[in-house]
């Protein structure tokens, strides 16, 4: 069984590859190793299965149709994880266009080629931004949902929408995973845990957005591979599944866990929350315990003690 893992460089997706190899799947792997952040820890990223011999990297765009239909086509792809993207809430409202270019054509690209292709299951990335600002109950996956606040936000929900488009026309099963505020080893350095844990460990100044009340679903990564994994094992027609923690975190209580695995204070300094975030993500796992098997059990303290672990021996 051959599956391509797109993204397969990024933070999810070299864990992704990990598992899937672990258990004996051949894994194609694209990745364009953009600059979002440094392609260099996307490199390192790989480096512990990158001589698996069930493993082909790919250096592409997924916006290339030509290069994706010489991939399909080439190695039998029978599967897709599609994590591929632009990532992050607040760099989108910088250049909308890029996250509709990207997000969205190379979506589109992908779901092409898996109808031309005959592909078995497609499972599509999403985010739990697509909710919106909401209160502290947990999301469900049978809200209303048409009131995002970024452009990030908005290309996920109009990924899912094309998705559920090709299940419709062509009868392709999609499974879409909303992911809550994902954290652990290899994770993204433009992202909170990376970030505080870097500034209290140097000893650096804080950004804390709002007044530290905000509050996040805080999964770690190996559980959503889980979650990754069996969403691919399924054919499920097409759904909608949240993958989270089902649990909330304030922002000042993280900062605490991170203080005591550093042994430093950190120095913060507060600013406005930029227009784009949310106050709280909350996430209702009821539905990915009932088709997924899906069962999170990683404390927020447990997976950033093994985050720091991971920081100090490859980061520091």
């Amino acid at each position: 069984m051959t599956i391509l893992v797109t993204g397969c460089a990024g933070f999810i997706g070299s864990h992704v590859c990990e598992r899937l190899l672990a258990r004996g799947d051949k894994v194609i792997g694209i990745d364009d190793l953009n600059d979002y952040y440094d392609p260099d820890f996307k490199i390192s990223n790989m480096k512990g299965f990158q001589g698996n011999s069930g493993f082909t990297f790919v250096k592409g765009d997924i916006r290339d149709l030509a290069l994706l239909r010489d991939l399909f086509s080439s190695h039998d792809v029978k599967k897709v994880i599609h994590l591929a993207a632009r990532a992050g809430v607040r760099p989108s409202l910088a250049d909308p266009l890029l996250y509709q270019d990207v997000n969205l054509r190379g979506t589109l690209n992908l779901l092409e080629c898996a109808r031309e292709f005959s592909v078995d299951n497609f499972v599509f990335a999403s985010s739990s931004s697509v909710y919106g600002r909401r209160d502290v109950s947990k999301a469900s996956e049978d809200e209303k949902v048409d009131k995002q606040l970024s452009p990030y936000a908005a290309m996920k929900k109009a990924g899912e929408v094309l998705c559920y488009t090709y299940h419709h026309l062509y009868s392709l099963d999609v499974t879409c995973l909303r992911f809550f505020t994902v954290y652990g080893p290899r994770g993204r350095p433009d992202m909170a845990p990376y970030l505080f844990t870097k500034a209290i460990s140097d000893g650096t100044v804080i950004t804390r957005f709002g007044d530290g009340t905000s509050r996040r679903d805080y999964t770690f990564v190996s559980d959503i591979v889980s979650g990754v994994v069996a969403a691919v094992d399924r054919k499920l027609g097409y759904e909608i599944i949240n993958l989270g923690n089902s649990d909330t975190v304030q922002l000042n209580d993280f900062i605490s866990v991170i203080e005591k695995l550093v042994g430093k204070k950190a120095k913060i300094i507060e600013k406005p929350m930029p227009a784009g975030d949310v106050d709280v993500t909350y996430a209702d796992i009821s539905k990915a315990k009932k088709l997924l098997g899906y069962n999170p059990s990683t404390s927020v303290a447990d997976g950033m003690r093994e985050f720091y672990e991971w920081y100090k021996k490859e980061r520091a």
